[in-house]
């Protein structure tokens, strides 16, 4: 069998598996079919949890735009449809994922664990929409923060629906700056352009911001292959920090966060993850007043319509180990939905266009699309780790009986840094 032929069927097998992803109702009322979008993301391997996290966020969104009819274009309304491709978190794989998406006919591609594979997937998309713009695709990124994807990196065809590494480290700034216990901090991080990123900004912004807070120790590891973190530990532990500054994600940010908690480290754990996906379960009562994180939304954040989102949420995803929801990913889908029925087509070109545009509500916050390098523009929280039932926490997560009360909202303008991006357009 050829490798064209492989691809093809790959997409045949995955459009089968995939066809519950819209409604019944959809499926007949629509002549016109649907509007393929492809998951590339690790669904296998030791970030797995982190893949199927983004899956079911996607999936939300999907089903809430099929619910209302789907979107309106000039053949009708069409239904969305995901699909899945497992890149292992691999770039090599990636880009035969990305390949495989196009055969399928998709239209639009969407990853972001992992910066490394989103610059390789960034230029991947340049290069097959210049060889064939009658397949373009985009490519709609919800977690890949290295600052360069929306700067050096930049792209028409690349949308970046989080804030950047610097723009979290300067939204976890707001918190460290009022910590007057912190006189010396150990900044740890994954081997890789997104770890270098957040230490490098991190020595940066400490120097600007804290002057007073020395660096213990600085240490990078290799992404996804540590199974034992107690070495680390002992080191951060040995070093006399009262703090632990991290970009970790996944089994990487838990297996640390174990480790520290198992060698005795009592400091703090400022973290751009430390909210779910087995973190507070891991630290248990130690965290509680000690786990700092930083995200676009976060569960407790005290409003009505952030309360109603994440009831939702969970009454679709009802499992304790299925309690990671993303308002950022909810929104790019809405983002794309809009892009769409103002484009009036699914093609790449008008979709773009009208996706630099995007303003998006929901649940009470809202953020838009900065045109110029593509970088969502959007509140952002800082929380601290607490026991649920605590004021400030009604919710806790994963079934883990700890929350985190947010203790610093920062407005979209605030959260905005300058850019570098020059970017090409295409006309």
């Amino acid at each position: 069998m050829t490798l064209s032929s492989r691809r093809t069927l790959l997409a045949s097998s995955l459009a089968l598996a995939s066809a519950a992803t819209w409604p019944a109702l959809a499926r007949g009322a629509a002549k016109a079919p649907p509007i393929k979008l492809a998951l590339i993301e690790s669904l296998s391997g030791p970030f797995a949890n982190t893949g199927e996290a983004v899956w079911r966020n996607l999936l939300w969104g999907v089903e809430r735009v099929n619910a209302r009819g789907g979107v309106r274009t000039a053949r009708g309304r069409r239904p969305l449809q995901l699909l899945r491709f497992d890149n292992k978190g691999q770039a090599e794989e990636s880009l035969s994922m990305l390949r495989a998406a196009v055969d399928a006919g998709c239209t639009a591609v969407m990853q972001g664990n992992s910066s490394s594979v989103a610059a390789a997937l960034i230029d991947a998309v340049n290069k097959h929409n210049d060889r064939e713009p009658a397949r373009r695709v985009l490519f709609l990124n919800y977690s890949a923060v290295d600052p360069i994807l929306t700067n050096e990196l930049c792209s028409f065809w690349h949308f970046r629906f989080d804030a950047h590494a610097d723009m979290r480290m300067a939204a976890l700034m707001e918190v460290m700056r009022e910590d007057a216990q912190l006189k010396r901090i150990y900044l740890i991080g994954q081997d890789y352009s997104f770890g270098h990123a957040v230490l490098r900004e991190a020595r940066r912004q400490l120097a600007a911001r804290r002057p007073d807070v020395a660096i213990a120790a600085e240490e990078l590891h290799p992404i996804g292959r540590v199974k034992d973190f107690l070495p680390y530990a002992s080191k951060i532990k040995a070093s006399g920090a009262q703090a632990v500054l991290t970009g970790n994600w996944g089994n990487d940010l838990t297996l640390l966060v174990k480790a520290a908690r198992e060698a005795g480290f009592d400091g703090r754990f400022y973290t751009f993850y430390g909210n779910a996906l087995g973190v507070p379960a891991a630290i248990g009562e130690a965290g509680v007043g000690k786990v700092v994180a930083v995200a676009d939304w976060l569960p407790n954040v005290p409003t009505p319509e952030s309360a109603a989102f994440y009831r939702a949420f969970r009454a679709r995803f009802p499992k304790p180990q299925e309690d990671y929801v993303h308002l950022r990913m909810q929104m790019m889908v809405e983002a794309l939905a809009q892009a769409v029925e103002r484009a009036g087509s699914a093609d790449a070109l008008p979709v773009a266009r009208a996706l630099e545009r995007a303003r998006v509500t929901l649940a009470g916050r809202t953020g838009a699309m900065r045109e110029p390098d593509h970088q969502f523009q959007q509140p952002l929280v800082v929380g601290v780790m607490e026991r649920q039932g605590a004021p400030g926490v009604p919710f806790d997560v994963e079934g883990s009986g700890y929350g985190f009360r947010v203790v610093r909202q920062i407005e979209a303008v605030e959260a905005a840094l300058p850019f570098s991006c020059t970017m090409r357009r295409i006309s």
